[in-house]
């Protein structure tokens, strides 16, 4: 079929598009077991994660299953792709599924205390609190997910633009930030130069920004005292306080993107270890909580399962005749196969 010049699509533009969507479904599925419920795993470092919009619909209490509960338990149902989540358990079957009993573990505690949910899990995303995809947004737009809150952000409601190879980078959103204001300090030294970076005069106020993660004034009497001893024993080696000496200016606005490995250059002294902690940002400091750590894993999992191959094991349990049969019918339909497609691809129809 050949269509206008502008619509034209070889087999080969949907050869390389097929690919693409499989390497990315890979990257995601494959770090997450399909067949069993992670329940048992615990708070599970990150996996893929959905939402059942049928079983808990806007209004009710947030929940998110497992893969493998999407598809045993909800198959059929209205699903919110959530893509991965930290540190979280599966909720599937328990007390927020009124009408629902988990097919793979059934015995789970009425709610996962632990758990951390957003608008996300109600199926809408950035601070337009809007689906995705938006039927009645025309606008062509990608969604950058947030490192610390995990929220998914339209590009142009970042504050900023949206630097190339966004995909081997991490972004932190504005209002995280904001929340932990010594991420600025780092923002001005280890951050992608981007539109949002400019040298400007700086307040006292702005000043105080680039201190460690601020807590709330009813917090010091308890957290102060523990935090002060180990600063003084820290001080010497902590290198967000030599980066904060140095006073490098930055606008303090907009998401930030940051370069692979850049967890790797924050200060892990004692005091920024305690700190990061009360934050909730402990996770920062370990690299393999990151997304790509996360798909490279995955890709590695789906590689070792090809070397794996059901036919070449079927093909073990034959006799030498039979496999050599088999080999030759494969390699027959595979040759003609191909040389049916070339015709296609070289006149550059579908």
């Amino acid at each position: 079929l050949r269509m206008s010049e502008e619509q034209t699509v070889s087999l080969v533009d949907v050869l390389e598009e097929d690919e693409e969507l499989e390497e990315e479904a890979s990257a995601v599925l494959a770090g997450s077991d399909s067949d069993h419920c992670s329940y048992p795993q615990g708070y599970v470092k990150r996996q893929a994660l959905y939402a059942c919009n049928t079983c808990t619909p806007k209004g009710g209490e947030a929940a998110g299953v497992c893969l493998a509960c999407s598809y045993k338990c909800h198959e059929g149902h209205d699903l919110f792709e959530l893509y991965t989540k930290r540190n979280f358990r599966c909720d599937c079957g328990n007390r927020k599924f009124a009408e629902l009993q988990c097919k793979l573990y059934p015995e789970k505690e009425e709610v996962n205390s632990l758990n951390k949910y957003s608008h996300n899990f109600f199926g809408v995303y950035c601070t337009c609190s809007r689906p995705y995809p938006d039927p009645e947004d025309q606008v062509e737009d990608e969604m950058i997910q947030c490192v610390v809150c995990e929220d998914w952000l339209h590009g142009r409601h970042l504050g900023c633009v949206v630097p190339d190879c966004v995909e081997l980078q991490e972004m932190i959103c504005e209002s995280c930030m904001n929340k932990n204001p010594f991420l600025w300090t780092y923002a001005a030294h280890l951050a992608v130069p981007g539109a949002a970076v400019q040298v400007k005069e700086e307040t006292a106020a702005d000043e105080s920004n680039t201190n460690l993660p601020n807590k709330e004034e009813k917090g010091d009497d308890v957290i102060q005292p523990s935090c002060k001893r180990s600063r003084e024993e820290a001080e010497p080696s902590c290198r967000l306080k030599e980066l904060q000496v140095i006073d490098q200016k930055r606008v303090l606005s907009g998401a930030v993107f940051w370069p692979s490995a850049w967890r790797s250059k924050l200060c892990s002294c004692n005091t920024c270890q305690e700190c990061l902690s009360v934050a909730g940002l402990s996770f920062l400091l370990d690299e393999s909580d990151t997304v790509l750590a996360y798909e490279n894993k995955g890709k590695n999992n789906e590689q070792r399962q090809q070397g794996h191959d059901p036919l070449m094991s079927a093909l073990d349990n034959l006799n030498r005749v039979q496999q050599l049969e088999i080999i030759h019918g494969y390699n027959d339909m595979k040759t003609e196969l191909k040389d049916f497609l070339q015709r296609f691809a070289a006149e550059g129809k579908v």
